[in-house]
């Protein structure tokens, strides 16, 4: 347990320059900062979090409910970010009393450290340049627009690559299954999913079950094999974007409210 505990902390703390840097803004405020609001929050918080952290009975508790993953933010309640910036200013401010060319010089080494002590975010495979406004990937913006139906929710069921885009972007378009079902060490055992990812789709089976979740359109990714015709089973070739063919299943009812 405590090698975990240890190794989430190692982990979160990257190259650990920039732990190195925050405890010695630690110890400069508690040397120095004599205002009671902020030592608790500067200084006792951050301590008192850090033994519920490594406390291994708090560790139990909380593992047993959200597992290692998940275990790791509570770091991200440590004020890491405004302890050092709030120091930095401290002693900007100091030396500015007593120097102006010693208070630039330090600020010129302050962001110096701090840029030396991390990585450029921007390089990591995770990030990805922005296909519009709503950070999500245009394909799911043009499916969710073209099945939106004015003043009424939507059932539909989309490839687990869109699944998590589509519930960023639309409050209407609703999915019989989310995110719990794209990651694998959860096993969440969904039919209707199962049968959507299958190498080859079925629609004698894949019909009854879009139609027990009241899936008004299913959307198929480009080149997918399926066997079977959709029109056979009362499906509408609704539309395509981005070779996404979207089938609009008639049998379920889908009604139009009156705006006017």
């Amino acid at each position: 347990m405590w090698s975990d505990v240890a190794a989430l902390f190692r982990e979160y703390m990257g190259t650990g320059l920039i732990v190195i840097w925050y405890i010695l803004c630690l110890i400069y405020l508690w040397m120095n900062e004599k205002r009671k609001h902020l030592r608790i929050l500067f200084l006792y918080m951050p301590v008192i979090l850090l033994l519920l952290y490594f406390n291994p009975v708090f560790y139990r508790l909380v593992y047993a409910v959200v597992e290692r993953e998940i275990y790791y933010r509570i770091l991200w309640l440590l004020p890491m970010t405004v302890v050092i910036a709030y120091t930095c200013i401290c002693i900007y401010g100091r030396m500015a009393g007593s120097g102006e060319r010693r208070a630039k010089a330090f600020a010129l080494c302050a962001a110096g450290v701090i840029m030396v002590s991390g990585s450029f975010v921007y390089s990591s495979p995770f990030f990805s340049r922005a296909e519009n406004i709503y950070h999500v990937p245009d394909t799911v913006v043009d499916i969710c627009d073209a099945i939106n139906v004015p003043g009424r929710e939507v059932m539909a069921a989309f490839p687990l690559e869109l699944v998590q885009y589509v519930r960023q972007y639309s409050p209407v378009t609703c999915m019989p299954y989310g995110r719990e079902t794209t990651v694998d060490r959860w096993n969440y055992y969904h039919p209707l999913r199962d049968e959507m990812e299958a190498e080859v789709i079925e629609m004698e089976k894949l019909v009854p079950l879009s139609r027990e979740y009241h899936c008004h359109y299913v959307i198929f990714r480009p080149g997918t094999k399926v066997r079977g015709k959709p029109e056979d089973y009362g499906w509408v070739r609704f539309g395509e974007v981005d070779g996404y063919t979207i089938y609009r299943d008639m049998e379920v009812e889908l009604i139009i409210p009156d705006l006017g």
